[in-house]
Parts: C-alpha cells; structure tokens; sequence
C-alpha cells in the first residue's frame, strides 16, 4: 500500500506540469490572433498580414508533424518534451525580441518567432496525451487526467484573447511591447516545466513497434478514401475553428463602439463555449455514433453562419461575455455586438465536438495502418493557418461577413464527409493486426487548438 501510496505521490508534479503544458499548447497557438490585431494597429497589416503569425504557428506542423513522430520513437517522451518545452522558450523570445527590433525587421522577427513557437507546439501535442494517460496508469484514470488537460486547455483559449485585449486596450495604436506580460508568463511557464521535468522521474508511454517501413504504412493508409477525405476534413476543420472566431474579432475592432477589448472577451466566449460543448459531447459520445454528432455539428454550424452573414448588421443583441470594470475588476456582462457575431460565436459549440468525429470516422478499418494514418492528420493541422489567412484576405477584397462565405464552403465539405464520404468503400485492402492500442495511435494527435 505504501509503496503504490509513494508513486501516486511522486506524479502529481509531473501530471501538474503536463497540465500546464495542455494549457501552454493553447496558451501560444491562441496568442497569434490578438497578436494580428497589435501588428495591424502598429504596422498598418492587413487582415491577411494580421493572421501571418498564426499560418507560421501551423505551418510548423506541416514541417515537423512527421518527424516529430520519428524523435519520438528514437529519445523518447521525456526528451521529447524537454526539446519542445526548449524550442517554446525560444520561440516566444524571439517574439519577444521582435519588441525591441527596428520597425523594418519587427514584423519579420515577430513571424520567426512564431514559426519555432509551432514546432513547440506540435512536438507537444505528440507528448502530452500519452504521457497524462501513462502517468494516470491507463485506463479510466489516465483518460480522466487527458479530460482534465483538455479542460485546461479550453481554459486558456478563453483567457488568451480576453487578457491580450485587456493589455493592448483601446488605444489608437497598439505595440508589441504592449504584449510584453503574455510574454514574461509564457518564458516563465516554460523555465519552470523544463526544470521540473527534467529533475523528476517519469514512466515512459509504451510505444508499439512494427516491422513495416512508416512510408509503406502511410501509403497504404492513403489508399482508404474515407481516411483521405478524413485527412482534408481535418484540414478544413481546424481551419474552421481558428478562423471563425479571429477574423470576427477583427471586424468587432473595427466597430468604434465595441473596440479591441470588447472584441477580445467576445472572441474568448467562443472558447468558452468550445469548452462547454467538449463536455457534453464527451457526455455524449457513448450514445451518439460519431457520424450522427459530426452531420448534426456541420449542419446546425452552416445555419449559424449563414444566419451570420444574411441578418442585418444593424440588429443588435446583449451578448454574455467577460468584461471590464472602470476600475479594472473583471466580471460577466453583457455587450452590445451585431447579431451575427452571436451566431459566429455559438458556432464554438458545434467545433468543440468534430475533432473526435472525424478522427474516428477517417481510421475506422484502418488496422495495422493507425498509426501512420495519425502522423497524417498532424501534418494536415497545418489547416489552422492556411485556411484562417484565405478568410483574411477575402476579408481584405470582400469585407468581414463576406469572408465567411468560406467557412460556409468548409462547413459544407464536412456535412458532405459526415453523411457520405466517412463511408469505408475499401474493405477488400488487407489491414493485419497488429499489437497497437488505438489509444496510443490517437494520443499523438494535437488538442484543439487547437
């Protein structure tokens, strides 16, 4: 009894700091749209040029997604993390930097920074499920300490936006120095884990081997139509999720009478309400089939969307949100936004639930090809950052409510992947069986924000 006693209790340091790393993923990621807004403030950017930071943060795991998935399998999750939490330091101090650079290189040096930032960020997101799950013991314990990450990390996608928006304030001219907080608490989060985690001992997650060569495995994985239409959901899906809520934050900044701080907390509420819909779907999810939860989440998102760009922008609505006293306390409020703002922000509860329908629908019947087929979907993340910077520009040409007739588009192509091309019409491709746990394969795959 001691003994096992005296293992639960030299966990929960580590299983603190992979929470913390949970809530750093988003943290980073959710930190490149409110930065758009202070480089168009202080560059003159265009909605386009706002959300380059964030298409650098993505475009990362397009880069590192595979590899990532190869030093993983030769040092193991420990070191693994270690490096990622070191590449995060780094990231957000040449972001830092970029503070103190000249106005002709600030710009540049600032997209640096994000570009190493997302190599953190997907090395992380290979890391942090399994080792939660391992240090949980597997099981029902180690899924709810994954649960408990995830809530963290809805969190902070709240926070970030909301607290960006506090510091930067309604003054005519935003600057990166402004932001200067976020970043001391970033460096800071990241020292502190690095040192933890590497004093202390921890249980490496078992890794399942196989004989095959990972090219052949991805090949075969790409024969499946379900799995390749799958991969460009997943693609058009974290798109989607990032996309919505920054170029809405964009528009509700240039409305003088709701202003950057405003338009932050309303942004935040979509993660809030991200968060709320992530815990019924898991309440869910064993009474739904994922097919039905993804058609249903696609459809009712294109009516919000479409709502949001037909009704008038003059009707306005009290929305619930965070706010800001006069003497800076901070409470819940309503605040006067367009009505399509309210529908682009109840969007958050039909997003929070399609990651999980679409992994699950794209690998069914995939067998021996699992694992592979996960390496895939990271790279495809890269989704969060093309798909946000088409939406800007078409803002820049067409205006903000006519961007999200590419939303509509998307949501379109996920409604059509839920009723009829999830449908495995590949069953005669032999998938041997193999020694992998599903939760292993999927484990490497990123948490939203996702």
């Amino acid at each position: 009894m001691n003994t096992k006693t005296n293992q639960a209790s030299a966990r929960i340091i580590p299983i603190i700091m992979m929470i913390a790393l949970f809530g750093m993923i988003s943290f980073v990621t959710n930190l490149a749209a409110p930065m758009g807004q202070v480089l168009k403030e202080q560059f003159g950017a265009s909605n386009f040029q706002g959300l380059l930071g964030n298409a650098a943060n993505f475009i990362a795991y397009l880069v590192m997604g595979i590899p990532g998935g190869i030093l993983l399998t030769k040092v193991g999750y420990k070191k693994t993390a270690l490096i990622a939490i070191a590449i995060g330091f780094v990231g957000i101090f040449v972001q830092f930097l970029s503070g103190h650079a000249s106005e002709s290189m600030a710009f540049g040096v600032y997209l640096l920074g994000a570009f190493v930032a997302g190599f953190s960020m997907c090395l992380l997101n290979i890391v942090v499920n399994p080792m939660l799950n391992t240090l949980g013991g597997g099981g029902n314990k180690g899924n709810q300490l994954i649960q408990i990450g995830g809530s963290f990390n809805s969190v902070m996608a709240t926070f970030t936006p909301a607290f960006v928006g506090i510091l930067i304030g309604e003054a005519a001219k935003a600057n990166i120095t402004d932001v200067f907080p976020v970043m001391y608490i970033a460096m800071g989060v990241f020292a502190v884990v690095f040192f933890v985690l590497w004093a202390v001992s921890i249980p490496e997650p078992h890794a399942a081997k196989t004989k095959e060569p990972l090219k052949n495995l991805m090949a075969g994985a790409l024969k499946f139509r379900h799995f390749v239409l799958g991969a460009i959901a997943i693609f058009v899906y974290v798109g989607v999720e990032v996309g919505n809520p920054y170029v809405m934050m964009y528009w509700l900044s240039d409305i003088p009478e709701i202003g950057k701080t405003t338009a932050g907390f309303v942004a935040g509420t979509y993660w809030f309400l991200m968060l709320i819909g992530r815990l019924a779907g898991a309440s869910l999810g064993g009474k739904v089939s994922s097919r039905a939860m993804l058609g249903t989440a696609s459809g009712v998102g294109l009516v919000f969307i479409l709502l949001a760009i037909l009704l008038p922008t003059s009707i306005d609505v009290a929305l619930p949100v965070l706010q800001r006293s006069s003497a800076g306390a901070l409470s819940f409020g309503l605040a006067q936004v367009p009505i399509g703002a309210m529908f682009i922000v109840l969007l958050g509860l039909c997003t929070s639930i399609m990651w999980g329908g679409i992994f699950n629908l794209a690998v069914e019947g995939l067998g021996k090809y699992l694992a592979a087929a996960s390496g895939i979907f990271m790279v495809m993340v890269v989704g969060g950052g093309i798909l946000p910077a088409f939406q800007g520009w078409v803002a820049d040409v067409a205006g903000y409510l006519s961007s999200y007739w590419v939303i509509v588009a998307a949501l379109a192509y996920l409604l059509y992947y839920a009723l009829i091309g999830s449908k495995n019409v590949n069953t005669d491709i032999s998938v041997e069986d193999v020694d992998m746990p599903v939760a292993s394969a999927s484990a490497t795959l990123p948490t939203d924000e996702k």
